[in-house]
């Protein structure tokens, strides 16, 4: 098949692709994307396609896939994922807010209880929480890098025991 003749039969195709559409999505700009998705592939892979192949079922498959595929990326966007013990912020409505007065006093608790860690602790927490990579820390302290996770890990997990009370 030519250029021609290839770039020819997808031009007609467009309308049925269009129809095709109707399959996955009623939304009529998302309909149009996905036409046009599918023609560019189909521009962009027209070496792939075989003489003995069906044009419209190709495109229909490609149609189909660049759906799904769409589909997963945005539930994927909108995944979120709790790594806390006991799944905490998958079940927990968000209060948190600094404007109200029992915020500003739960920010000071909390920095209160940080600036409370010994001085081997607070350093390598505080250099981490405003954006140091773990080797500049421990460029800049003089140790190794595993001992600065480790400071940093048992940072974490004494402010944890002494803001039980928040959660």
């Amino acid at each position: 098949m030519t250029t021609y003749d290839f770039d020819h039969q997808l031009a007609t195709l467009r309308p049925t692709l269009r129809t095709f559409t109707r399959r996955f999505t009623n939304d009529r700009d998302e309909s149009l994307d996905l036409v046009q998705d599918t023609i560019l592939k189909a521009l962009t892979y027209r070496d792939k396609f075989r003489e003995d192949t069906n044009l419209k079922g190709w495109l229909f498959t490609i149609m189909r896939n660049t759906y799904i595929n769409n589909y997963r990326k945005n539930q994927r966007a909108k995944t979120s994922h709790d790594d806390t013990k006991e799944l905490y912020f998958l079940n927990v409505e968000d209060h948190h807010t600094f404007n109200r007065p029992e915020g500003s006093i739960e920010f000071k608790e909390v920095w209160r209880n940080v600036n409370e860690l010994k001085d081997d602790l607070l350093i390598p927490f505080k250099m981490h929480t405003t954006g140091y990579k773990y080797h500049e820390i421990a460029e800049h302290l003089s140790i190794p890098i595993g001992t600065v996770k480790n400071r940093i890990f048992h940072a974490r997990k004494e402010i944890q025991k002494k803001l039980t009370g928040y959660q």
